[in-house]
């Protein structure tokens, strides 16, 4: 094992669970907020997504749990995660990295047979992964099941999704059932995000602030391009000429909607191509099985919507293609940082039409991104960009409109004797000008 690691003084199950998971060297952020953790105290994390921060947590709650073993306590841990992928991915992290230890883990979440999550929260595991809205219902069902009694961590992963999702009364609903004397843990992808302040004020105490790789920072490891369309079908063209032209071991697609998942997805397999989708609507046995043939190689193409954006860690996955380009700059970054991880390179195309122009520019400033610009021999847009606004010609002199003056209009001698005086809003009676109402009365209609 490299000495890194060994600098964190881990006990020696999870050097091996390191080594059999291929980490080799802690990453920056795991350099800086395991030593934390193992000194209890509470942390705010920002840290972009790919950068190893699930094992900066897992680490040293895992060693604490094997240097103060308690076989009586209820479950030690909860990690609450936005999605049902990402609590997947946390599990199975756990579980490589607890391969050589008896250290156990469970997941709640929505999709999922009711009596086996009732039976994993009566096992009271050590380390719980949760989706907040399934896991209060436990919680508030007064059945006991979830006993949060002796948390000894709470982690919120990917805060800033939870609250895009609508989760925030769920999260701090939970927080008010934990352990007062818990450790606690948040880590997001940005610490500016609305509403954030709501849950760090109930959930930290004096928590340390810890910056890695921000949000907006781009990834070394990644090429961005952009290639311009004109339409749906002129994008569907150019995407299967890159799949036949220019394979990738995986190839991530990201759509905006449920129906053009369904859509591109039967297009491609009508192609030939061995492709699946995956979206918010889709069973959670249904969602396992397609990323169960993405991971096992049957298919080697995913059409997704942001449902896929955050907690995907799919090895070999070379390439990314926002078929229609993301709703903002952040999105944008956790779509691609679905590639180039773990030291691997990677590549993200954007296809781009003219409603999109204006939202690929305002992303290149926010990321300070720099798209490279390429076409498809044979699939050139006639789209090229805005066309440019043609301003007034050097040297002549901008032509001046003529203003016709109005003719003037004849005043009547009555009209001229009731100058300064105002109607009644019946009209035709005319109404003292220096009338005044009584106070604290206005005329009616005023």
């Amino acid at each position: 094992m490299n000495a890194p690691f060994t600098e964190f003084q881990l006990p020696e199950p999870l050097l091996r669970g390191l080594d059999k998971a291929g980490f080799a060297t802690p990453t920056p952020v795991q350099s800086q907020v395991i030593p934390l953790v193992q000194q209890g105290l509470d942390l705010l994390v920002s840290a972009a997504t790919g950068s190893g921060k699930t094992a900066a947590f897992l680490l040293p709650m895992m060693q604490h749990f094997l240097d103060s073993p308690a076989p009586r306590s209820a479950t030690r841990a909860l990690i609450l995660v936005p999605t049902r992928e990402l609590a997947r991915q946390i599990q199975i992290h756990f579980m490589n990295l607890a391969s050589f230890t008896r250290l156990s883990t469970g997941v709640i979440m929505g999709g999922e047979r009711r009596d086996r999550q009732i039976a994993t929260l009566r096992r009271n595991p050590d380390i719980l992964v949760a989706t907040p809205g399934r896991l209060l219902e436990y919680i508030e069902s007064g059945t006991g099941v979830a006993d949060l009694a002796d948390l000894e961590y709470l982690v919120l992963d990917e805060a800033d999704r939870m609250l895009d999702l609508g989760f925030a009364d769920d999260v701090l609903a939970i927080i008010e059932r934990t352990n007062a004397a818990r450790q606690s843990l948040l880590f997001s992808a940005t610490l500016n995000h609305r509403g954030l302040s709501a849950i760090t004020d109930r959930l930290l105490r004096d928590p340390r602030v810890v910056v890695v790789n921000p949000v907006r920072e781009q990834h070394p490891d990644i090429s961005h391009q952009v290639i311009l369309s004109d339409d749906t079908e002129h994008k569907q063209r150019q995407l299967l000429w890159l799949l036949q032209n220019e394979p990738a071991a995986k190839t991530l697609v990201f759509v905006n909607t449920r129906e053009r998942t369904t859509g591109l997805c039967g297009f491609l397999q009508g192609q030939g191509q061995r492709v699946g989708a995956l979206h918010g609507e889709l069973d959670q046995r249904e969602r396992n099985r397609i990323m169960g043939l993405l991971h096992g190689g049957q298919i080697s193409v995913l059409i997704a919507t942001d449902v896929a954006a955050r907690g995907l860690d799919i090895p070999g996955l070379d390439l990314v293609v926002n078929f229609e380009l993301a709703r903002s700059g952040d999105d944008y970054l956790h779509r691609t940082g679905r590639t180039g991880r773990a030291g691997e390179k990677g590549r993200a195309i954007a296809l781009v039409d003219a409603k999109e122009w204006n939202r690929m520019e305002s992303i290149e400033r926010y990321l300070n991104l720099s798209f490279e610009a390429r076409a498809i021999p044979g699939l050139k847009a006639d789209f090229t960009g805005p066309t440019k606004r043609k301003g007034p010609s050097k040297g002549k002199p901008k032509p001046r409109t003529a203003v016709v003056a109005k003719p003037k209009e004849k005043v009547r001698e009555r009209e001229r004797k009731n100058i300064g005086k105002r109607r009644a809003p019946t009209g035709g009676v005319p109404i003292d000008a220096g009338f005044a109402p009584p106070r604290g009365k206005l005329p009616d209609g005023d």
